[in-house]
């Protein structure tokens, strides 16, 4: 049985906070990230105060900016 630190990783899929940083990494049109965001305002999993993200922790601003990324409710 996982432990809950490999299930918090494994919902985290291949992103890392560190990639906003990579010059490497592709990041989302601004239309992309947007549409993303949208759909993360309307989920009852997205902690408004902090824009955090219950299931993964993520911060969604940040998050949905990254191509790579994806919803651990597979929503985007």
């Amino acid at each position: 049985m996982p432990s809950a630190w490999e299930e918090w990783k494994k919902s985290l899929g291949d992103t890392r906070p560190w990639d906003l940083l990579n010059p490497n990494s592709e990041h989302c049109t601004h239309e992309e990230q947007k549409s993303r965001m949208d759909i993360c305002n309307g989920c009852p999993e997205l902690i408004d105060l902090t824009k955090q993200c219950k299931k993964c922790g993520c911060i969604m601003p940040l998050k949905t900016k990254l191509k790579s990324s994806t919803c651990p409710l597979g929503k985007w």
